[in-house]
């Protein structure tokens, strides 16, 4: 019994911390899926969803290659980096007197769909890392072992997977809706998916193999502070300016 207590109790905290995880995720899938019209945004989310359990299983077998290997954190730091950096520059400099909106170009539905998928193994490989390390605290069973892991601790980690993709799913639509409703936050959304880049590029930047920041520095109190901080400052921020942009609208004749 507290053995079963004990994997209970981690089973939660890895559920909170899938779904503190997701939060930003959907951010990113929400952006990327926004253009489309609400049937193909389904599919797309949907297909995006069956990636993203994909890409979980995939990196539950090969944690010990993924953690060795910095470059995967890296091409998803540089991704989503890109994402954010392209749509300020066509917002605020090549076009400083066009909407964001008048200035996309159409991206088709199958090209969104990829877009989602390299946004989901990104995030995949961020995940199970941070899972796996807390599941490896739980002491050991009689289970057989499935890749590096005991079998019990890869039964925890994968149901924690699992609910925080849903979790993901179902932040991802809500976001869509809050966008309609609020159009003015989508360059505080983008914002939020460099600084979510920027997350990864810390994760990247104190690998082992790199060593140029502290190799604990990702998992220290300061960086999780700092991150949370900027993070809700820059939801606040973009609520209060797009209330008063609200305000103003309905104002107008």
């Amino acid at each position: 019994m507290p053995l079963l207590l004990e994997y209970g109790w981690v089973l939660l905290v890895l559920i909170a911390l899938e779904g503190i995880l997701a939060a930003d995720n959907a951010v990113v899938l929400a952006m990327i899926v926004r253009h489309l019209p609400e049937n193909e945004r389904k599919k797309a989310l949907f297909y995006g969803l069956a990636g993203a359990f994909l890409f979980r299983i995939i990196s539950l077998f090969f944690i010990s290659l993924l953690v060795d290997v910095w470059q995967i954190q890296a091409i998803g730091a540089i991704y989503l980096l890109y994402l954010s950096i392209h749509y300020l520059y066509r917002k605020w400099v090549k076009k400083k007197t066009k909407s964001a909106k008048a200035m996309k170009a159409p991206v088709g539905f199958w090209k969104t769909v990829v877009k989602v998928e390299l946004a989901d193994f990104a995030f995949a490989v961020d995940s199970i890392l941070a899972a796996v390390a807390l599941a490896v605290t739980l002491p050991a069973t009689n289970w057989p072992n499935i890749g590096q892991l005991d079998g019990a601790q890869f039964a925890v980690v994968l149901s924690g997977g699992i609910i925080g993709i849903v979790i993901m799913r179902f932040a991802a639509g809500k976001f869509i809706k809050l966008l309609e409703w609020r159009p003015s936050l989508e360059t505080a959304a983008y914002l939020i998916v460099g600084w979510v880049g920027v997350k990864l590029l810390v994760y990247t930047l104190a690998h082992p193999d790199l060593h140029i920041l502290p190799e604990h520095f990702p998992e220290s109190s300061l960086w999780k502070t700092i991150f949370w901080t900027v993070f809700a400052g820059i939801v606040l921020i973009a609520w209060f300016k797009s209330s008063k942009d609200l305000k103003k609208a309905s104002l107008q004749p």
